[in-house]
């Protein structure tokens, strides 16, 4: 069977097993892999081998791009620090931890001898990198909080990029082509600062381009360009191709379609065709995941596997953790309990299983790092992506989601006919249509308004929980709107810095209130004349 055909095939398959995850509510690519492993097993076709070529070339910038073209700047600059220290200080935690405790635990259990640190240290890197597009499929879903969605995506992005990276250094430190830590950090930092910045000139060039024209066909292709164009301008200069798709995507998306870039059904259509690709991708992705995966073998080193998976999980974990403690004491915190959500939710898929199958032929223990890292993928895909919606609910973090889809609809209706209503005001002050047409519509959407807010008003618990979920939005955008007023007035010479340090103070504390969740001080500025001081989180100063 040739390719082509093979593909239409998996096409297929792809869009029955996602009418059937649908009607039976499991994550789309857990059943992807389900059917890619009974397939497989069958042999009831030869499905194209998921070679790294394959994946560079095609699967991967496409993924990369469509997800950050749909992140927020703002929101992911708001959460920067969290992000990066999860992305990057983490990935090293991470690969540190499963190294230099996967290499006794082998040797201890009478695993396999011989397994040295350097081996373990590359397991540790490319199994470093996540994907947690079911769990973030699912977090949609079943309306999980957004910022946890934005922290799991927003990670996952960069630290793909630097497991990459990280992986390729470890390959270098095992064959002796770098042996010092001033080499490793050099070839690191050249290849995440020099893929960030051809990101950015693609992103920005086609974001440039995309302004200057309004013909949606054009634009989309633009778009299409700097996501694939990136990413093998960065690979051709021996550069992060991840991270140049990420920065390329994120100027695309906030630039380029939402900053006035894009008419609104142009960015409707852009948005669209990436929703699309990123469907068709994942879906071909996961299914020949699970072609590649071979149950016998599995089975013949599953005392390495199941180690192997603990001791992972078991690293993200103490490095998420780490992670939260850092950002304590900053206005990024966010609860203990997220925690258990970002460690269960960092899931493997197929990045790491193509980067293990191009390891050396002559490395040592290859077999034995392919299968473990297989079964690692397979576990976590299958194991903590079934029970995601489960750990939610009983942390408290979603509510039962009829009553809350019942109020969001409404919502989003009157935000529509509300979107509706500016754009009517804006063409009759343009002159572009019949007044009367435009009066005869305006009427029929402030009627559509007033049915959207009593339906509103008439909801119980689902609404509230809804609205208390806003509260905090708005608090911490409004807190920001502050902070950054008092900078600019301290800036321009309008506060004397001893004012600004007790504003920015009193504005710090106010937001530490907020993310904890404490109801006294509600967001609102201290009213008293006295000093404004510090609490036990310690409040920042210019």
């Amino acid at each position: 069977m040739d390719n082509e055909t093979a593909f239409i095939l998996l096409f297929v398959i792809a869009t029955a097993v996602a009418i059937a995850a649908r009607r039976l509510q499991i994550p789309y690519t857990v059943a992807l892999v389900v059917a890619g492993l009974v397939l497989g097993g069958l042999h009831l076709f030869p499905a194209p081998e998921l070679t790294k070529t394959l994946l560079f070339s095609v699967f991967l910038p496409g993924l990369i791009f469509e997800a950050a073209f749909h992140i927020d700047s703002r929101e992911f600059r708001a959460n920067l620090i969290t992000i990066s220290s999860l992305a990057v200080p983490g990935v090293i935690v991470s690969t540190a931890l499963v190294a230099f405790s996967l290499t006794p635990l082998m040797g201890g259990l009478g695993v396999v001898s011989g397994f040295d640190w350097k081996s373990a240290l590359v397991f540790g890197a490319l199994i470093s990198a996540t994907d947690p597009v079911a769990v973030v499929a699912l977090f949609r879903n079943i309306g999980a909080p957004p910022r946890l969605t934005l922290l799991l995506d927003g990670e996952s992005l960069l630290n793909d990029g630097t497991a990459i990276v990280f992986f390729t250094l470890s390959l270098a430190l095992l064959s002796g082509r770098a042996t010092t830590a001033s080499q490793l950090a050099s070839q690191f930092l050249s290849s995440v600062g020099g893929g960030a910045a051809i990101g950015l000139a693609v992103g920005l060039a086609a974001s440039a381009l995309t302004r200057k024209i309004d013909d949606p066909m054009i634009e989309i292709t633009l778009t299409t360009v700097a996501a694939y164009g990136s990413f093998v301008s960065a690979e051709s200069l021996h550069s992060s191709g991840v991270i140049a798709t990420v920065a390329a995507g994120m100027l695309c998306g906030n630039y380029g379609a939402r900053g006035g870039g894009m008419s609104p059904s142009t960015r409707i259509a852009a948005e669209t065709f990436w929703e699309y690709v990123a469907f068709a991708l994942n879906s071909i992705v996961f299914l020949l995941v699970g072609f590649e995966v071979h149950l016998a073998t599995l089975l013949q080193y599953w005392l390495p596997i199941l180690v192997a998976y603990l001791v992972v999980t078991l690293g993200r974990g103490l490095m998420i953790c780490i992670g939260c403690g850092l950002v304590r004491m900053t206005r990024e915190r966010f609860p203990w309990r997220w925690s258990a959500v970002l460690t269960w939710g960092g899931l493997r898929g197929a990045l790491p299983m193509v980067l293990v199958l191009s390891l050396p032929k002559t490395l040592a223990y290859r077999d034995l790092l392919i299968s473990m890292t297989f079964g690692v993928a397979l576990l976590s895909i299958l194991v903590q992506g079934l029970t995601m919606s489960g750990l939610l609910k009983h942390l408290g973090l979603v509510s039962e989601a009829a009553g809350r889809t019942v109020y969001e609809m409404h919502r989003g209706r009157l935000q529509a006919a509300a979107a509706a209503l500016s754009e009517i005001d804006r063409m009759s002050g343009l002159h572009v249509a019949s007044p009367l047409a435009l009066d005869s519509l305006r009427a029929q959407y402030k009627k559509v308004v007033h049915v959207a807010e009593q339906q509103l008003k008439e909801l119980g618990v689902s609404g509230q929980e809804v609205e208390s979920r806003d509260m905090d939005r708005i608090r911490r955008h409004l807190l920001d709107v502050e902070r950054d007023r008092v900078m600019r007035a301290f800036h321009h010479g309008a506060l004397g810095r001893e004012s600004a340090d007790r504003l920015i103070a009193d504005i710090d504390t106010r937001q530490l209130a907020v993310e904890g969740g404490r109801e006294d001080t509600q967001g609102l500025p201290t009213t008293s004349g006295g000093e404004i001081s510090e609490d036990g989180n310690g409040a920042s100063r210019l």
